[in-house]
């Protein structure tokens, strides 16, 4: 299985407009983050996780030629405003994308791109997309996949687990059930927004802290601010966990 870090930036991406910080003005090309999402690909399946603000922009740097499915993690701005995009891939594929999210979420989908699911005048055309409702282990592509219960400040929304794999955005609590979903992990992806607490999202400090008690080969964080320079804070960083960055790709189990 192979994963792609389409974006790993917060909710206003990195650069900032407005903002003159190091960060936002560094030349390093692991600084510059789009919004968040990852592109999973197995056995010829491309599977994406959120559609992300920039996903036009993702999907053409990485030549993105189709998607089989697509998870939501929540339904926050920065996660789904990308989901007109899909219209591309439903023409590609010649039909309705499945989608996968909690109940939350896809019912806030259906508020926000209300024109998706209503009997309107389609004009160049609108999403074509087979929504699931999931809060069980379901079957994709020969794969079983781990909704993974988690909370975004008084949020719920999910990670997922598929084999060694599992990518936990957003996050500001893991549920103490959800600990044992995620044991065993080759390769965890967890969010850390900057080093400053913040209500709704893990700092780099308690990330840090869960991805020990996590026990991962490998942690990845992600969903990253502009107060974080990837240089100065990888170099901080303990074995066995590193800031990912747009772009990287990772193979696992």
């Amino acid at each position: 299985m192979n994963v792609t870090f389409l974006g790993t930036g917060t909710s206003t991406g990195v650069p900032v407009p407005t903002c003159a910080c190091d960060v936002c003005r560094s030349t390093d090309p692991r600084d510059a983050r789009l919004r968040p999402s990852v592109l999973i690909h197995w056995d010829g399946a491309n599977v994406l996780v959120d559609t992300s603000t920039d996903l036009r922009q993702q999907a053409l740097r990485h030549g993105l030629m189709g998607l089989d499915a697509v998870f939501y993690t929540h339904a926050h701005a920065d996660h789904i405003f990308g989901l007109d995009d899909l219209r591309m891939f439903n023409w590609r594929r010649g039909g309705a994308i499945p989608v996968y999210g909690s109940a939350i979420t896809l019912a806030a989908i259906r508020r926000t791109f209300w024109y998706v699911f209503e009997d309107v005048e389609a004009g160049g055309g609108k999403p074509l997309l087979d929504l699931h409702e999931v809060h069980v282990p379901f079957q994709l592509l020969g794969r079983t996949v781990i909704p993974v219960p988690l909370q975004h400040g008084q949020l719920p929304i999910l990670g997922y687990r598929i084999g060694g794999f599992a990518y936990l955005t957003d996050v500001s609590a893991i549920p103490e059930e959800s600990y044992p979903l995620l044991a065993n992990l080759d390769v965890l992806v967890l969010s850390a927004l900057r080093h400053r607490p913040h209500p709704t999202h893990l700092h780099v400090a308690r990330a840090l802290e869960e991805a020990a008690r996590i026990g991962a080969g490998r942690t990845l964080f992600t969903h990253i601010a502009h107060e974080v320079s990837h240089a100065a804070v990888a170099a901080t960083l303990p074995p066995g966990v590193e800031l990912a960055y747009d772009g990287l790709c990772l193979e696992t189990a």
